[in-house]
């Protein structure tokens, strides 16, 4: 039911967005990919057997985000599915001494970004009286757990901005879904390390965590449902892990 359906990834450079666009080209998808590193988007796109429309963004700006989609061409302006997939970890510290600019970078790109890219896509949704919205959550935004207050906030958001566009859109033949991985091995830890590559290596130590494709198959699964069937929400672990905080290593 894919075929020829239009996919918006949104930070698909790298990843579970990257897994993601690799994935829905594979069911048939055409793909509309955004991020902000234009030079590994043109590579991934060259990749893929499907047609690619990629445009540079960093959703943190609202007037580039309405830019950049009102300067789509009309073709592409009004997706079938949002993959909202755009977001970061960054420092892991108590409250008290954590990084206020971290702080800002995960509220504006995993919550505002979200929001700026969510307002611009869905309207032509409801218009069309179709389509669907699947937001990249985490575990983090169901548990909170020690040091990552700010970063589960931010998940804790997404949680709750799915659940209420749900019902703000119900009737309209709109649907929205959220996944919510457990431990993801991809470039999460490197960059909520600010490139420490020890101490994100140390994080999947000891156990066969996701990779990007894992979350990405379910991610197309749930796009792939019969139009009257809304999968609400998915958590997706490792076997290795049970909750946030409680992980099995060898």
């Amino acid at each position: 039911m894919l075929v020829d359906k239009t996919v918006l990834v949104t930070g698909a450079s790298s990843g579970i967005g990257r897994a993601c666009a690799e994935a829905f080209a594979a069911a048939g998808a055409r793909l509309l990919l955004c991020a902000r590193r234009a030079d590994r988007l043109a590579q991934l796109a060259a990749g893929l057997d499907t047609e690619v429309h990629t445009f540079a963004l960093d959703v943190r700006d609202r007037a580039s985000v309405e830019a950049a989609f009102a300067a789509l061409p009309p073709a592409w302006r009004t997706p079938d599915v949002l993959v909202n997939n755009a977001g970061l970890a960054a420092g892991l510290e108590p409250l008290p001494q954590g990084d206020p600019e971290d702080w800002e970078r995960m509220l504006d790109t995993n919550v505002k970004g979200l929001l700026w890219v969510t307002r611009a896509v869905v309207p032509g949704m409801v218009e069309h009286g179709t389509g669907h919205v699947i937001n990249i959550g985490s575990i983090a935004g169901r548990e909170t757990y020690p040091n990552g207050a700010v970063y589960c906030a931010s998940k804790a958001a997404v949680d709750r901005i799915t659940q209420g566009l749900r019902m703000d859109l119900l009737g309209t033949g709109v649907r929205v879904s959220t996944v919510d991985p457990g431990l993801v091995e991809t470039e999460f830890s490197l960059v909520r390390f600010h490139g420490d590559d020890e101490r994100a290596a140390r994080v999947y130590e000891g156990l066969r965590p996701l990779v990007g494709e894992d979350v990405a198959e379910v991610v197309v699964w749930v796009a792939d449902r019969p139009p009257h069937v809304q999968i609400a929400e998915v958590v997706v672990f490792p076997t290795a892990q049970a909750s946030a905080t409680r992980v099995h290593r060898a």
